[in-house]
């Protein structure tokens, strides 16, 4: 009996309001950094463009030479995640952490992001929305909470694909084009209400360079065949689009404890950027260039990837509880997707009201006891 009531005594210590307004400022996060920290070396920047396009060029050429069925998912798997890694490296160029060349950062970020189909100044513009508005949930822009209105709004078919595996790991081409549920506009046209007048010749080149990269396919199609191309590009392609849904989707979403989204007064940069998560990707995450270092980069976007892991340790003492330590990796992060698959199955909708709310389920959606057998069944295989 003794015990019992300790138990739950030292559960109600253990107990962590997320949604507190934190003891510490911004400023006190960033004095807590190391100043070489913020330094951006262009030419080690560049030295990881040189080493991603080494590496695209490497595997086209295994696959090439081998030209075996048995090859050939291998290939798909490592060119895509390689295409993410491209992808990243043009989102550094986005935030202006890739170098403090303006000029160099649009020509870098377009040449890589155009390759995989990315409209660079649109996405630019659109993520640069999600950071100023992280944690909000009518104004942030990348895997935002649906409210309650607007998921009742949608028919059954999309509720279902939205929110059951494998569907929204293929959400992002569909995302660049009309956006999220309630949400209107495109990232490839310049009147789309993300963008302001003046982005207006920004979006339109960034539209023309996916375009040029588009006919370039089609050109490779007709000269070497379609066959070809779908197994050199089109299949690295998706699976590049199911790295980008799911870090994405779990930098904000899948933490064991609901954590909090904001409206109204009660939302500030800090609070929204310390909903964020890190995670730990194992082997992949030198790959794509420590992505998952993502509490820090939320809360001061402009530190070079390079330097996310020295920050984000000098910068924990200070965060204290609002920084939650990721769950560490295998070599391969598979435990990520029955983290994603649990998530899916109860992170639907926040109410319609409040400023501060928490993800509700939708207990019709899905057999719970179906989905949680498929996420026990992972589990054990893994």
């Amino acid at each position: 009996m003794d015990n019992a009531g300790g138990g739950e005594m030292e559960k109600k210590m253990e107990y962590f309001d997320a949604a507190k307004p934190p003891p510490f400022r911004l400023s006190e996060i960033r004095e807590a950094i190391p100043k070489h920290c913020w330094e951006k070396n262009v030419w080690k920047s560049m030295s990881y463009v040189l080493r991603d396009i080494v590496a695209v060029f490497g595997l086209v050429v295994f696959a090439l030479w081998f030209d075996a069925w048995s090859a050939w998912p291998l290939y798909w798997v490592a060119q895509g995640t390689m295409f993410w890694a491209l992808f990243v490296l043009g989102h550094d160029c986005g935030h202006g952490s890739f170098s403090d060349n303006v000029r160099l950062n649009n020509l870098v970020g377009h040449f890589l992001h155009s390759f995989i189909l990315v409209p660079y100044h649109g996405w630019r513009i659109s993520h640069r929305t999600h950071h100023q508005n992280h944690g909000h949930v009518e104004k942030d822009e990348s895997w935002h909470p649906l409210s309650e209105k607007v998921y009742k709004s949608l028919d059954l078919l999309t509720r279902k694909l939205r929110f059951t595996m494998p569907f929204p790991m293929f959400a992002y081409p569909l995302y660049l084009w009309s956006r999220s549920p309630g949400k209107t506009g495109s990232h490839f046209h310049p009147d789309s209400n993300l963008f302001q007048p003046k982005d207006g010749r920004d979006v339109v080149t960034s539209t023309i360079c996916c375009g040029v990269m588009v006919a370039l396919l089609l050109q490779a199609a007709s000269l070497f065949g379609i066959t070809l191309v779908l197994k050199l590009y089109v299949a690295p392609y998706f699976v590049f689009v199911m790295w980008l849904d799911l870090v994405t989707y779990l930098h904000h979403h899948g933490y064991h404890e609901k954590l909090p989204w904001y409206r109204g007064e009660e939302w500030s940069y800090l609070r929204g950027a310390l909903t964020t998560l890190d995670r730990d990707y194992g082997w992949m995450n030198n790959i794509h260039h420590d992505i998952g270092t993502h509490v820090i980069h939320h809360i001061f976007p402009q530190i070079p990837h390079y330097n996310l892991i020295e920050a984000t340790k000098a910068a924990k003492p200070v965060l204290g509880k609002y920084y939650r330590e990721p769950e560490k990796s295998g070599p391969f992060p598979v435990h990520l997707i029955a983290i994603m698959l649990r998530s899916l199955r109860i992170d639907h909708f926040v109410s319609d009201v409040g400023d501060v709310v928490y993800y509700q389920t939708d207990p019709q959606l899905h057999g719970l006891d179906s989905d949680h057998d498929q996420i026990s069944m992972f589990k054990n295989k893994h």
